[in-house]
Formats: C-alpha cells, structure tokens, sequence
C-alpha cells in the first residue's frame, strides 16, 4: 500500500496525455439510500408474465457504423499501478484510476506518474473485492458550461456489504482531490468472488451498477436481492421512473457481470462472467432475465435471453467493455486478450493474445485510442517487472 495524499513516482515510458471529454457533472442534494427492506419479495425463477415482460430485443440499425480496429503496436502510458480495476477519463482533463486492495484512487499525470488523488474509506478488500468501478455522470444535452460540484462515484466492498458512494472532486488536473463520501446505495451482497462493480453513466442520466451474484447462485433469480443483476437508479441513489419492477432492478439471472457500455442508439451493452463453459456478451434490456443458474451461456428457449456472443472461459473471463464508433472492444482476465466484437452480427476478433497478461478494464481514449490496463498483482496473474500498466492503442475503420 502506498501513503494517502503522498505523491508517487511511478517508472514508465514518458508519455504526455491529453484528455479532453465532453461529459459535465451533476448536481442537486443528496437523497438517502434506499434500503434493500424496500425491495419486494422474490419471485422464485420467474418466468416472463404479464406483470413483467422482458422487453423485445432492439433490432440491430440496417446500416451499422463501419467497425473500427487496433492500429499499431500499443504503447505504454504508466506503470506499476497496484491492483488496478477501473479507468475514468475526467471531464475537465485527466484520468483516475481505482486500485483494488489499497482503495486509493491515483491521478494520471502527464509524464506517466501518478498521485494520490484520495484515499476510499470504509473498503475492506478481500479475494475479488475492494476498490472496484469508478464513474462520473455525463453531461446534460445542451450543457455548455462547469457544474458547481464535479462527483466522482466508487463501488467498494465494505465489512458487510458492496455499496456506491459519491465524493465531490477539487482541484485541477495535476492536482485533483477527492472529498467525503456519501453513501448512494448499499445492501449489495459480497463474498470473496462475485462482486460485480462495474459503474456507468447512462444517455439517461441514470447511474448502472453491475452486481455479481456474491457466490449465492440463488441471487440472481431472486428479484428481492440486489445480487446478480444490473442495477439502474438516479445519481442520489432513488429508483427512477421506467424500472420494470418498480425497485432498482434493471436485469436479473447474472452471474458476474464486470462490464457495461452504451452504443450510439442508446443501447445497453454488458459482459459476464460465466463459470465453467460460457463467458458472455449481452443486449440488456429492461426486465430481462439472463438465465443464471438454470442456463450459462445460450439456451435456447423461451425463458431466457440469450447472449448476443458467448467464448469458453478460458478464452474470455471478460471484465470491462468500451464502444468506439459502434465496434464493442471488450478485455479478457483469464483470456489475456482485447476482444473486438461487432454489435450487429456478434462476430468478434481477439487482439494481443498473451500479449500483457491479464487485462481489467478498456476506456475510449483521446484523439481515436482505446486504453486499457493489465491486472496481472490482482493475485491471479504472475506480475512482471513494472506491472501492473495502461496502455494506448490506436484505432481506425
């Protein structure tokens, strides 16, 4: 573990790093958490009904974006990052990024050094849990200036649950500092393995959780469990109107999914976890029912959704996912690679295979690049000198 609010020095390949994103913060009180007691009971395996229908799959658009690709040779932007999960690209320039087990979040510098930007209280990690996804709310259509208050928003594992908080960010680039938490949600089930914590900011404003079924298979059918599903709430925490079952869930039947990303129509992308055979890639829509445990991977029936793309696990072990121009980029732990996966028809390729060792999480990055970071000190990996890295990776159609 690293000093709280101590700059570190981190050897890497000097690379000066703009970062330029349209996306504002957002503002307004802050509302109290809804607790899980205000989930209604579980239905046991539910089945599609008229009370609540997983809604049609959208029809893919008859003229897709032209897939775009890796170009080149990736580069590196930082190294030996401890235990690094989540990627945010700031919207007033910069870039933090959550290590696991010392829950700081450490600010990217220009030169390819970091900082720390603050340190998460409360994180007690333990096996796959800690300091997991962190995101920042878009910016409102039409917004043309600064909100008063920048929030950075965090998943962590705590002493009895996962839950999000929300801490006000100061300072500039080069200089950010996190403020005091405030609790958005909690009750979210934790374990060793299965936590989820991915975080995403929809084209509605609303703020995604992906929560992983805690080791607890029977969670993920049970709608009264905020545990194997995809989570959707506004940014203080509250169950927005459009929810299928009027709670904060979004999706259910997932194992543990670790990736979310949007396309230009609006449309919910996310990977998951499978356990022995299937990892998947899935079109989520409201009410949905992914079909763990009774099916992973493709079932085939009625019942269930089945995924848009699925690989062995061997070969996957998908965790983040990013889009760029409608091609979705998705990183493999296990498989130790960069998936490119086209939306329409689920074709996918696999880039820099055993290349870097286990890879965490993928970003958009600036100037049409993709980043993305190794997580080979996660315990899993077998670390080589300078590891854990972020890396730059050009595209083009």
């Amino acid at each position: 573990m690293h000093g709280a609010g101590a700059a570190r020095s981190r050897a890497g390949v000097v690379l000066a790093v703009a970062v330029s994103l349209s996306l504002a913060a957002c503002t307004g009180p802050h509302a109290a958490a809804p607790d899980v007691s205000s989930v209604p009971p579980s239905a046991a395996a539910p089945s599609p009904s008229p009370a609540s229908p997983p809604a049609p799959t959208p029809s893919v658009p008859a003229t897709p974006a032209p897939l775009v690709h890796p170009v080149g040779e990736p580069v590196v932007i930082a190294s030996n990052l401890d235990v690094p999960w989540s990627i945010l690209r700031l919207p007033g320039g910069g870039t933090l990024i959550s290590e696991r087990d010392s829950a700081q979040v450490v600010e990217l510098l220009p030169d390819g050094r970091t900082r720390v930007a603050g340190t998460v209280p409360g994180v007690e990690p333990q096996g796959e849990g800690g300091l997991l996804g962190l995101a920042t709310p878009r910016a409102a259509p039409g917004d043309a200036g600064a909100a008063s208050v920048v929030w950075v928003y965090a998943y962590f594992t705590s002493s009895t649950d996962n839950r999000v908080v929300r801490m006000p960010l100061a300072g500039e680039a080069g200089s950010y500092r996190l403020g005091a938490p405030e609790l958005v949600v909690r009750g979210i089930p934790k374990a060793g393995n299965h936590n989820g914590g991915r975080l995403g900011f929809g084209p509605d404003g609303m703020l995604y959780v992906t929560a992983g079924d805690a080791g607890n298979s029977d969670n993920a059918q049970d709608r009264g469990s905020l545990g194997g599903k995809i989570l959707r709430m506004t940014p203080t925490g509250d169950v927005p109107p459009g929810n299928p079952f009027g709670t904060l869930v979004y999706s259910f039947g997932h194992r543990n999914p670790q990736g979310i990303a949007w396309d230009s129509s609006g449309q919910l992308w996310a990977s998951e976890f499978g356990q022995n055979t299937w990892d998947e890639l899935n079109r989520i829509v409201p009410g949905g029912n992914y079909g763990w445990p009774v099916v992973e991977g493709a079932g085939g029936g009625d019942d269930f959704i089945d995924p848009v793309q699925q690989w062995p696990t061997d070969a996957a072990s998908p965790s983040g996912i990013a889009i760029v121009s409608d091609t979705i980029f998705m990183v493999g732990l296990r498989g130790e690679r960069l998936w490119q996966i086209d939306p329409s028809t689920g074709e996918a390729k696999d880039w820099f295979v055993h290349r870097f060792g286990r890879l965490r999480d993928v970003v958009s990055g600036p100037d049409g690049t993709l980043w993305f970071v190794s997580n080979n000190t996660d315990g899993r990996g077998t670390p080589a000198e300078g590891d854990d890295r972020l890396y730059q990776v050009r595209v083009a159609a």
